[in-house]
């Protein structure tokens, strides 16, 4: 990482972020959102109440670092298995994480389904699960391959909402049919 690069994690590691809000650094960009919605709280609370706690930590506005990056994104969703990371720390390295999850909002679209995308690639995580409420789809990238920018997922499933989402990466099938969509 560069100067530059370490003057924004800095920069974030102070920021004081209203309630109501949530705040990431990717690539060295820190992007405040609003707060989730409805749609959205319902989504990741399903399928976190379909991955076993007994065999995987599942966490909540959940922090990641990525290796060799300016990146400190929180996804909807963060899944690993509990001996992977025992604390402490705001921060989970990417290495441990099995999968994450993002639903989609309607400004969060490109990061989702491009900045986020190569981010976590690039941190090697196996699989990234994009949720999208606007469209009623969702989409399983695995097999991360590639550094920085280039980095990208080499398979990617797509499956309608009511289709099941096969997770290998965690042995569970997801049922979709409680999602609900977006006008």
């Amino acid at each position: 990482m560069t100067a530059i690069d370490d003057r924004a994690i800095q920069l974030f590691e102070q920021l004081e972020v209203p309630e109501g809000y949530k705040a990431e650094l990717l690539r060295g960009d820190i992007v405040m959102m609003a707060g989730s919605d409805w749609v959205h709280n319902k989504i990741v609370q399903s399928v976190a109440d379909q991955i076993p706690p007994a065999r995987w930590d599942r966490l909540q506005t959940q922090d990641i670092a990525i290796p060799g990056e300016a990146s400190e994104p929180q996804p909807g969703l963060v899944v690993l298995d509990p001996a992977a990371f025992e604390g402490p720390g705001r921060l989970i390295p990417a290495p441990a994480v099995t999968l994450v999850l993002e639903v989609v909002s309607r400004n969060s679209v490109d990061r989702d389904y491009r900045l986020k995308r190569s981010i976590y690639a690039a941190g090697g995580v196996p699989a990234y699960l994009v949720i999208d409420p606007l469209s009623g789809r969702c989409v399983l990238f695995t097999e991360p391959a590639g550094v920085g920018a280039a980095a990208d997922y080499r398979v990617e499933r797509i499956s309608k909402f009511e289709e099941p989402i096969p997770l290998e990466s965690l042995d569970v099938t997801l049922e979709t049919s409680s999602f609900r969509t977006q006008p």
